[in-house]
Formats: structure tokens, C-alpha cells, sequence
């Protein structure tokens, strides 16, 4: 792996290649240690949730829709709150503290919600508020702990370290859910005593890096304003279209299990081949995106996920699932921390927790709505016609997308 690499001198070409963990700063790392533990224990939940909902409780693809748009949206109001909080108290840190702690919390809530739809609804709105809050002050502390240089490379670590996290997570619920004979509570409660650790990480290692900058120059004013800057509307503008059309990894995941037949006790290892490739391309296309453009790196990604969705209406060969998980992890080692190192250099330094924050939201409002439209589709047209219609949109977006050119080289 990338950041555990250790590179000498190269006295043929006299440049001094110094080791790669020394070329991350320890803020970034001790970020990434805090997000490997909290992804451990929001991916316990995630891998056996769709499970869960769909075939334990009977929900159908449009109810199930409606709920994961709801999980996947609730992060929209309160991520721009949390970054304009952040940069408005000079306090990165602690709002992002608040956000892991209230995340925490909510596994319990899934404990006392037991089978109620609408109580485990509720709690899925609260556990994403947790983290629309603190994604924003965290991914401005990364990069206020970085070089311009070198954004790509540091979120890239971050998120390679992040997605050793969502690795383990899927593991460690089928390993609590053998011990505990399939008691799903049992998941949830092991869930949240992971987080905690994590937030014990965040409160002993992490360091805030809040800029220097005028409160009074952060206001509700100042952070609309950024929307009337050219490059960084463009960019927000089609990050919200790019996940528009964006299929959520529960859908993938779903379609995939029901296309191949896959056996419900195997369903919480889909999730490992995405987070497999992810680790090990994070590092490397972060790297790719500061050399020859974050946009082409980012666009690039999203044509991985539209081969992974025509691959998911193909012949059932045994070898495709495998290739289509691989995709899907191409998708996200190419684009989460790739956008971010992209938008963050268009933001002030007082305003970098609140700039990425209105690009998130973006992202957020549009992949709700995304969920949402894909459910209703499952529902009317049934699995096949619902995937092709995606990756048609999908393809037509990116192809636009490629040809605006938001972020310039």
C-alpha cells in the first residue's frame, strides 16, 4: 500500500524521494485513523441494512428507496450549517467531534428502534445529520493540513485509511452475527461501541487547524457568495448533476444479489470487493488526479460506475459480479476525494469548511432524489430497465460534463 511505501534517494536522477507517510501531515493521518475506526461501525450497519429492510422487515424496492434517500439526504441541511459553524467559531475539531458523537449515539437508537420502519427512519436521519456535520470541518482540516500540491495525495491517503474501515466493517458484523446467532441488535450495539473509540481518536490526536480569518468575515452572506464565484459554481453545479444520476451503493449491491442469486448470508461481503479496490486505488488516483487534472480523474470514475451498471444487465456469468464490484471501486477511489481536493483550492482558507460543505450538500440533495427516482423506477419497470435507464443518463451527463471543463488545469 501507498503510505506505508518507503521510497530511497535516486542518485541517478539526483532527486531526493523522501518516504510517503513524511510527505502526509500527522493531522491527516490521525484523521484517517479516526475515520477507519468510525467506518468499521457505520459499515456493520451498512453491510447487513438492506438485508435487513428488504428481506427482514419485507420492504419493496420504492419503500426502500424512500428510506435510503432519506439516509443518503439528511446530511443536505446540516452540511453547509456545520462547515458555516466550523469556520464561524474558528472550531473544526469540535464540530466535527459533535458529528462522530452523535453518529455514535444513533447505533443505540437502532437498538430501541427494533422493527419499526419509522423509528429506524428517524434514527437514520439523526446518524447522517451526525455526519453531514463533521464531513465538512474534517475534509477542510485535511486540506488546511496539506500542501495545494499535494491535495490529491493527502485525501487519497485519507480515504485509502477510511476505506480499511469500510473493509473490516462488513467482517466484523458477519462475525458478530455468527457469534450471536443472526441477532442484528447484537450488531448494532458492537457498532457503537466502535465509534466511540473513534471519538476518543479524534478528541486525543486530531488537531484544529482553523485558519486565520475575521469571524466577522464569516457569514451566512459570505458563504452564498461563494456561489458567484464562477469556477466553484460550475464545479458544485455538476458535482450535483454527476449524482443526480448516480446509482446508490445499496441498489448496486441489491441488484447484484438478486441478478447472480447471491445467498443472503454472503450479502454482507458485496460491499468488501468495492471497498477492496477502493483501498488500493485511492492513494494511486489521487496521485494521478494532481498530475493531469482532478476533473478528467473525477469524470473517469463515474464512466467506471456506467460500465459497472451495463455489466450488472449482462449475461450471468459467474466472473462479472467480481468485475463489476472492482468498477464500482474504481468509482469511488476516483471521485470522493478527488472533488474535494478539486473544490478545495477554490475557497478561501476561512471558508474551506463551509466551500465543501455546499459542494457535499450538492451531492447529497442530488443522490436523495437519485435514490428515490431509481426505487420508483425498480418498482414500475422492474430491475433491468431501471439499470439501463441509469447508466444512459449517467453516460450522457459525464459526456457533458467532460465537454464544460468546470475545473481548469
Amino acid at each position: 500500500m501507498y503510505i506505508a511505501a518507503s521510497r530511497t534517494s535516486d542518485l541517478a536522477s539526483g532527486t531526493d524521494r523522501k518516504p510517503a507517510l513524511k510527505r502526509v501531515s500527522a493531522n491527516v493521518l490521525a484523521l484517517g485513523m479516526v475515520s477507519l475506526v468510525t467506518d468499521v461501525s457505520s459499515e456493520m450497519v451498512t453491510a447487513v441494512l438492506p438485508l435487513y429492510l428488504v428481506l427482514g422487515l419485507g420492504l419493496n424496492p420504492l419503500q426502500f428507496g424512500l428510506l435510503d434517500g432519506l439516509y443518503a439526504g439528511a446530511t443536505a441541511v446540516v452540511r453547509v450549517l456545520g462547515g458555516h459553524l466550523a469556520d464561524r467559531w474558528r472550531r473544526l475539531k469540535a464540530v466535527a467531534g459533535f458529528g462522530y458523537g452523535l453518529s455514535a449515539v444513533c447505533k443505540l437508537g437502532l437498538v430501541a428502534a427494533g422493527s419499526s420502519v419509522a423509528a429506524i427512519g428517524v434514527v437514520l436521519a439523526a446518524d447522517r445529520t451526525g455526519k453531514g456535520l463533521r464531513t465538512g470541518p474534517r475534509d477542510a482540516l485535511i486540506s488546511l493540513s496539506s500542501e495545494p500540491a499535494t491535495l490529491g495525495r493527502s485525501f487519497g491517503v485519507h480515504r485509502a485509511m477510511d476505506t480499511v474501515g469500510a473493509f473490516l466493517g462488513p467482517l466484523v458484523a458477519m462475525a458478530v452475527l455468527a457469534l450471536s446467532l443472526g441477532s442484528y441488535t447484537s450488531v448494532f450495539f458492537t457498532s457503537f461501541c466502535v465509534a466511540a473509540i473513534a471519538v476518543l481518536l479524534l478528541a486525543l490526536f486530531v488537531r484544529d487547524r482553523p485558519g486565520a480569518v475575521d469571524r466577522a468575515a464569516v457569514s451566512a452572506r459570505s458563504a452564498l457568495g461563494l456561489l458567484r464565484q464562477q469556477d466553484f459554481r460550475r464545479v458544485t453545479l455538476w458535482a450535483a448533476l454527476l449524482g443526480l444520476v448516480t446509482v446508490g451503493d445499496s441498489f448496486v449491491y441489491l441488484a447484484l444479489q438478486r441478478r447472480w442469486e447471491i445467498a443472503a448470508t454472503y450479502f454482507p461481503l458485496l460491499p468488501l470487493g468495492t471497498a477492496g479496490v477502493y483501498l488500493l486505488l485511492a492513494v494511486p488516483l489521487g496521485k494521478l488526479a494532481d498530475r493531469v487534472g482532478r476533473w478528467p480523474v473525477f469524470l473517469g470514475g463515474h464512466v467506471a460506475l456506467c460500465v459497472a451498471l451495463v455489466l450488472l444487465c449482462g449475461p450471468a456469468y459467474a466472473a462479472l459480479p467480481v468485475v463489476a464490484l472492482g468498477l464500482h471501486g474504481v468509482f469511488y477511489a476516483a471521485t470522493d476525494g478527488v472533488l474535494m481536493a478539486a473544490a478545495g483550492p477554490l475557497v478561501p482558507a476561512g471558508l474551506r469548511a463551509t466551500g465543501l460543505a455546499v459542494v457535499q450538500t450538492g451531492q447529497a440533495v442530488a443522490r436523495m432524489l437519485s435514490s428515490v427516482l431509481f426505487g420508483l423506477a425498480w418498482t414500475l419497470w422492474d430491475l433491468r430497465p431501471a439499470v439501463l435507464v441509469a447508466a444512459a443518463c449517467l453516460a450522457a451527463v459525464a459526456l457533458a460534463a467532460a465537454f464544460a471543463k468546470p475545473v481548469r488545469p
